[in-house]
């Protein structure tokens, strides 16, 4: 049996002695941290902000978002004034800092519109990244923009599959002005001149593909019947397997009042 030797009295007083130094070392450093806290030296008194402001001018920013920040330098909590920055129209990301002593500073990176979501009147926007989002529209912004309407879930595979149609039908003659997408999932274009494109369902390759199928014949279709596409062009419906129907402006059958559907 071992029995344990007693530690010299000098080392034991040492011990002591550094304990004791480090809760008073701890004590200090809470008391400092608490009088830096409650100094008016620390007080919010100003927000720096960079990055995208064309939407939100800092007037704007500090009569919306101030209010609703608390605490000073050391207790504003970043993550809640982040969310009051992103809670702003057209703010898609924020980043806020702290600026020694009294001060924070913000990037905000703001949504870049490229169309309008469902019905002009809700004020739903789609973003580059495909995301929707709520802003005040001015019609002289969205005068240009399509509009994309569908389940909410399928706003950026709907982004997608425009910018493919876009880019595939850009030789049609009208701009593409509008993409639905049903519940079922059928896609359907509209177009500037007030036709229209049935896609039917399918994937973005699909689709691709039958757009693709339709711009390589449609000039030929169109000029045997004497017509420009851009503009006679009333529906085309492109569900076929192995082809697709054409229903043009002023193409007539034995009634010069009933007009005709031409099959390629």
């Amino acid at each position: 049996m071992s029995v344990a030797k007693a530690l010299p009295m000098d080392i034991v007083w040492m011990r002591r002695t550094s304990h004791l130094l480090l809760l008073l070392l701890c004590a200090a450093v809470a008391l400092v941290g608490l009088w830096m806290r409650v100094r008016p030296l620390f007080a919010l008194a100003g927000i720096r902000v960079q990055g995208d402001v064309t939407h939100n001018n800092l007037a704007t920013l500090r009569a919306n978002v101030l209010p609703r920040l608390s605490g000073n330098f050391f207790t504003l909590d970043l993550q809640q004034a982040r969310q009051a920055f992103e809670a702003l129209p057209w703010v898609r990301q924020a980043l806020v800092q702290r600026e020694f002593p009294n001060r924070i500073k913000v990037t905000l990176t703001e949504h870049q519109a490229v169309a309008v979501w469902g019905n002009e009147d809700e004020g739903r926007l789609l973003n580059s990244y495909g995301e929707i989002f709520v802003a005040n529209l001015d019609d002289s912004d969205t005068l240009s923009w399509p509009r994309l309407s569908g389940p909410p879930q399928q706003s950026g595979l709907m982004l997608q599959v425009w910018r493919l149609l876009q880019a595939e039908l850009q030789g049609l003659g009208t701009p593409l002005q509008a993409l639905d997408l049903s519940e079922r999932g059928s896609w359907r274009l509209r177009l500037g001149n007030e036709g229209v494109i049935e896609m039917g369902r399918g994937s973005p390759a699909e689709l691709q593909a039958r757009a693709r199928r339709l711009m390589g014949t449609l000039s030929e279709v169109t000029t045997r019947v004497q017509r420009n596409p851009g503009r006679d062009l009333i529906s085309a419906d492109l569900r076929y397997a192995d082809g697709y129907a054409l229903k043009l402006r002023g193409v007539t059958t034995a009634s010069p009042h009933k007009q005709q559907t031409a099959e390629h």
